[in-house]
């Protein structure tokens, strides 16, 4: 069954009816992807809103059957938007000069513009608008993060990687050097791209969280530390954790505090896709 068929129709109750398909958000010039939503019952005045995206092979379905944030919605009462992307494969243009832009008008561009519709259409809290996503949409969410400070207050990335680090020149393209972490560039490098995705901006940054497990074979354990290299430069933050705490948010995980814009969480043991923890993502986004 297609996306489109999984609307509200009167009569049809369960998970696939609750999720509506927004088919006039607002295209991004280079870029046709869709825009699905769940909005909880009783949403109150001024609701919060999170974009959650997704992975490769992924759909807006599969993610909002997936992941928690459905549910979580319904306890503490935000929007949730869920992108779909319009490539073959499921993952998101990260690799494009168009999409490392602000305005650029790929899929960076069409999310951002999903978000701009979702505050106005539901009367959200600007200030509390965020974005999660895993593997090809952790690396989308950074991206976001780098090109449109202005629009999200936090951020989290699950499995992805640094801004411009699977830059290919060409759209949805696949970076061999940057998913087996053969990149050698200094922190300085590696902040250019954040600050060439929006040149000039000067103000608030989104606050950040990144996962990554130890045995990624997809993409490999060293784009933490390149994430970590780009944020503390950008954030003007030592290199080294101020706060180190083991086994946190559960056994075998690590949680390193670079300062109060940026936690990074290193996953011992634990390979592509860091399972969602989905009430330690609200806690972060203070939902």
């Amino acid at each position: 069954m297609k996306l489109t068929n999984l609307l509200p129709l009167a009569g049809i109750t369960g998970i696939a009816a609750q999720l509506q398909e927004i088919t006039s958000y607002g295209l991004a010039a280079q870029s046709t992807a869709r825009m699905f939503v769940y909005t909880p019952t009783d949403l109150p005045a001024r609701p919060a809103v999170l974009l959650g995206v997704h992975y490769c092979t992924g759909t807006a379905q599969k993610y909002y059957n997936g992941s928690p944030y459905k549910k979580l919605a319904d306890q503490h009462k935000f929007v949730v938007v869920y992108p779909e992307s319009p490539h073959d494969g499921g993952c998101w243009d990260v690799s494009s000069r168009a999409t490392l832009k602000r305005d650029g008008g790929s899929d960076s561009n069409a999310i951002a513009n999903m978000a701009k519709y979702a505050i106005q259409k539901y009367n959200a809290d600007p200030a509390r608008v965020y974005v999660i996503g895993e593997s090809s949409g952790g690396m989308m969410a950074s991206i976001l993060a780098a090109a449109y400070p202005d629009l999200f207050s936090a951020v989290i990335n699950y499995s992805g990687v640094a801004v411009g680090c699977f830059f290919t020149d060409s759209v949805a393209g696949w970076n061999n050097t940057c998913s087996g972490g053969h990149i050698d560039a200094t922190p300085a490098w590696w902040a250019k791209w954040v600050y060439d995705a929006y040149p000039g901006y000067n103000g608030t940054r989104p606050r950040m969280q990144i996962y990554h497990g130890s045995v990624d074979t997809t993409i490999a354990p060293a784009n933490y530390n390149y994430s970590i290299a780009q944020w503390t430069t950008v954030f003007g933050y030592p290199s080294l954790p101020i706060q180190e705490k083991t086994d946190t948010p559960e056994k075998g995980y690590t949680t390193q505090v670079f300062g109060d814009r940026l936690t990074g969480i290193f996953a011992h043991g634990v390979g592509h896709g860091v399972p969602v923890h989905g009430d330690e993502d609200m806690k972060f986004f203070g939902l």
